[in-house]
């Protein structure tokens, strides 16, 4: 039976011998939790918090079929039966919460990000056609090492079947090793395996029908392909499509994505972050679904249920991949369902700890809930032992999420913010161009917040005669930070101003403005973004290797294309050293040869952040027990105030 808020979203759906209960995938992503190249118990929690939440489907991470499939040296191998007991635990595990299970199998051909000591791998393509983002000059395959791949996907499902899995997805998405057969700009043989069409499809035609005859007739095999790669040497829509068609009679379903791991522009859409719109790859799967006899998933920024119930109702997909939604917020189908809608953490597409965490070789989690991915140590939050008066100040993130722990696990808990608003610097983040939905961290958190009982007070500085007026037991201190302006040279002539003073407007920045950026974060970039598009002419000085160097790759690469079109100029290995009239003095951090910006009206700083930890001398003078988290601790990220939040929250 349907639900009546979402008819479509809560209907079930068969595909061959496997009935989801609902239209919400968790699609493979890579998590950096398996060890060993093994599925472990971190990785079985982690799933396993996400069908106990609702999913109707989850698909596992990638599994190697071959072991020049080792594009990263964290990747689950599915080339002997060693991996059999842990994807049958895996399975048995989320079956049990009515959820279905669905392995990818995977090869990258010539998308080598990295190998397990260091040196570079040999990598097999189609043609030898080279990557042009990660650098890799591959081999072309022979008929032999076809024929071993082809057996190596066969033997890949059998193996997944064995451990009791409702399917596999071969993944042809993004420019790995399938869609190098089937693009003709990638793949430039002479044999059966190239030239026409027919002759493109042929390596997936034989991998599709070898996984079947080593499987049974109920198993599923869906094929996961990018409607269109996104840059001009990819796959298109329309070779997709014709794939697309010319396979159905061999494949169950098709997962419709968008981009390619081949080239920058086209990696943004493997995980696209905030700059991009909710579900705005749906139009992009519609001409799949009217011309196939299958049904067609479709994943890319779908957030919230309602977003993906408007993608089904019209008649743009059968299945809407929320990954990201359900890293943020496992829980997020139940309480759809349940009608709970204002208590869904929703995603801000910051990428900061999933993605970037895969990126670094961390283990994936989520900046505003970083339980996920974390789920054996604090799966659940234990009840406090005897119930404290527990005083927060400071209600930016760090504060909030601590009182929200806090609160959950049964203390008396007031929050006191000196502002008006509850949020802290994501007020100031959400103004930068393209961070809008930054301020949705607050949102959520408030959230928590008051589904946990804490008491509000805005309005409300903090100093040592209201903490003794309070009389808490606890106090955990999350005050944040304030700009940090370094000491240099000047005359005066120059408008210097910091970040914060452009973002809440109280200054005007003028026609010719520098950005000093000596964190190498989105805030130089925004700032340069912002001051391009109100008309400026912009030079952004980053004292970094190149700008964005601490941001997620898909957010530094979105970032770096806007700031290209605007015509702002940047400048690395640029470090401060003073104004005198209309220029910009500053020194080159390698070669310390100096670098000159003449005729600026305003230099604009953003170089970091001072903690606000005055009210810490006195907590310690009154003995009392307190917790200093986030900003107030060290400035950082969003990331670790939160999950500091989450600590203390424990600790208290």
């Amino acid at each position: 039976m349907s639900d009546p808020l979402f008819p479509n979203l809560f209907r079930p759906l068969t595909i061959r011998g496997m009935v989801l209960k609902n239209r919400i995938m968790s699609s493979g992503h890579d998590t950096c939790l398996p060890d060993h190249g093994l599925v472990n118990d971190a990785y079985i929690a982690y799933q396993e918090a996400r069908a106990k939440g609702g999913a109707g489907l989850i698909v596992t991470q990638v599994a190697g079929v071959h072991e020049t499939a080792r594009y990263t040296s964290h990747l689950i191998m599915a080339t002997s039966d060693d991996c059999i007991p842990g994807f049958r635990r895996l399975a048995e595990t989320c079956h049990a919460h009515g959820a279905k299970v669905v392995s990818q199998l995977f090869h990258p051909g010539r998308e080598i990000m990295e190998s397990a000591n260091g040196m570079l791998a040999v990598a097999w393509s189609a043609s030898a056609t080279p990557n042009e983002r990660f650098h890799v000059m591959p081999r072309a395959m022979d008929c032999a090492m076809i024929a071993e791949l082809v057996a190596g996907y066969a033997a890949a499902a059998r193996r997944m079947r064995d451990a009791g899995l409702d399917g596999v997805e071969l993944v042809g998405s993004h420019g790995y090793l399938p869609s190098q057969f089937l693009n003709p700009r990638v793949n430039r043989r002479g044999d059966d395996y190239g030239g026409s069409t027919e002759n493109r499809q042929r390596f997936l035609r034989e991998v599709l029908v070898a996984m079947r005859a080593a499987t049974s007739d109920d198993f599923v095999i869906g094929v996961r392909l990018s409607a269109g790669e996104k840059d001009e040497n990819g796959l298109t829509r329309a070779e997709a499509l014709e794939a697309a068609k010319g396979l159905q009679d061999v494949m169950d379903y098709v997962s419709v994505t968008l981009g390619t791991s081949a080239s920058h522009g086209g990696a943004v859409h493997i995980a696209p972050p905030m700059a991009f719109s909710a579900a705005y790859t749906a139009p992009d799967a519609k001409p799949f679904r009217e011309a196939l006899s299958i049904p067609v998933f479709v994943v890319g920024r779908i957030n919230q249920p309602q977003e993906a119930e408007q993608v089904i109702a019209k008649g743009e997909a059968d299945v809407c991949g929320m990954t990201r939604a359900l890293i943020c917020d496992p829980r997020m189908p139940a309480k759809a369902a349940e009608g709970r809608f204002d208590d869904i953490r929703a995603c801000i597409g910051c990428n900061q700890a999933c993605i970037h965490h895969f990126h670094r070789g961390l283990p994936i989690s989520c900046i505003q809930h970083p339980e996920s991915g974390r789920e054996l140590a604090f799966g659940a939050h234990p009840l406090a032992a005897a119930r404290r008066r527990v005083m927060v100040v400071g209600g930016g993130p760090a504060g909030l999420k601590a009182a929200a722990v806090a609160a959950a696990r049964g203390h008396d808990v007031t929050l006191f913010e000196a502002a008006p608003r509850l949020g802290g610097q994501a007020l100031l983040a959400q103004l930068l161009p393209q961070r809008a939905e930054f301020g949705g961290i607050a949102t959520n958190l408030t959230r928590e917040c008051e589904l946990a009982g804490v008491t509000i007070r805005r309005g409300h500085p903090v100093d040592a005669d209201a903490v003794r007026a309070f009389a808490p037991e606890a106090v955990i201190l999350a005050t944040g930070a304030v700009p940090y302006v370094p000491p240099f040279e000047t005359d005066n002539e120059m408008q210097v101003v910091t970040a914060w003073q452009v973002l809440n407007r109280e200054v005007k920045v003028g026609g010719r403005v520098v950005v000093a950026d000596w964190r190498a974060d989105w805030i130089g970039p925004g700032l340069a973004e912002l001051c391009a598009r109100e008309g400026s002419s912009v030079d952004l000085a980053v004292c970094a290797l190149h700008m964005g160097e601490a941001l997620p790759f898909y957010v530094r690469d979105t970032t770096a294309a806007a700031l290209h079109r605007l015509g702002v100029r940047v400048t690395p290995y640029a470090r401060l050293v003073g104004s005198f009239g209309d220029t910009v003095f500053m020194q080159h951090t390698a070669s310390e040869q100096p670098i000159e910006f003449e005729g600026v009206e305003t230099l604009i700083l953003a170089t970091g952040h001072l903690p606000q930890d005055a009210l810490a001398a006195d907590l310690a003078a009154m003995g009392l027990e307190y917790h200093q988290i986030g900003d107030a601790l060290a400035p950082r990220t969003a990331e670790e105030a939160v999950y500091e939040g989450m600590l203390a929250g424990r600790a208290v």
